[in-house]
């Protein structure tokens, strides 16, 4: 569903990405995890093109992305993100916040919109809330229509950029379930988290991340309890 080669990305005299390798395939669940600064985020960034790599190969089923030569707008309705930040739309309740862009973007019909995006508040535990505004809502019931209105899009693939980290603790679990639902469903994820249960329990592969570079990849049980790599070691006995 996704490969990278020699990816870079610098912003300034900044090297963020060093030549990064990564291939994603249908179904997997890959989280990505290292400290804060080390990539992560940027790299999802480049895979939803919301930033332009300054070179390398980025793929996205089987088609080479370049922002010459595709519309990047289309490309982003196959791959979905969710971000740190809910950016929903205050004025707009749950359910128009959902069928917004399915209107909008793909001019779905919007009784049929409206249809579609009951059943995605139903899928993540929200029915109820399609009339509220976003203000009477928790942090962890936004993330979660957050969730439903890029499913909306009828995404291949979905990125999570720290989903959970402007949470409060309490409210982290009801969006990791909504997660793992859609893990179990067969989406195809890419995860950034500080998470290590959730990175335990549904990654298929957990890729490490230091200073730009991808230093391990590996499934979750040998990545947690036999790393290969000293620089993983250490960040996992700060972690867990």
């Amino acid at each position: 569903m996704i490969k990278v080669e020699k990816l870079n990305k610098s912003f300034g005299d900044l090297h963020v990405l060093k030549d990064i390798d990564i291939n994603v395939r249908e179904s997997d669940v890959v989280v990505l995890i290292g400290a804060s600064g080390s990539g992560k985020s940027t790299l999802l960034r480049c895979l939803n093109f919301l930033e332009m790599k300054d070179n390398g190969l980025i793929m996205i089923e089987g088609e080479e992305i370049n922002k010459g030569t595709h519309n990047l707008n289309h490309i982003r309705q196959k791959v979905g993100m969710v971000f740190q930040h809910f950016n929903l739309f205050p004025h707009k309740t749950v359910l128009q916040n959902v069928i917004e862009a399915p209107v909008q973007v793909k001019k779905i019909p919007k009784q049929q919109a409206i249809e579609e995006g009951i059943d995605l508040l139903r899928k993540v535990g929200l029915e109820e809330k399609k009339d509220v505004y976003p203000s009477k809502l928790s942090g962890g019931q936004k993330q979660r229509v957050a969730i439903a209105r890029a499913l909306a899009m009828k995404p291949d693939i979905m990125l999570f950029d720290e989903p959970t980290s402007a949470l409060d603790p309490e409210l982290v679990g009801e969006v990791l379930s909504t997660m793992k639902a859609l893990a179990l469903d067969g989406m195809t994820m890419v995860v950034v988290t500080h998470e290590m249960g959730f990175a335990k329990e549904v990654a298929d592969w957990v890729v490490y991340m230091h200073d730009g570079k991808i230093v391990e990849v590996g499934h979750p049980e040998q990545i947690f309890s036999k790393p290969k790599e000293e620089r993983t070691r250490e960040f996992l006995s700060k972690v867990l």
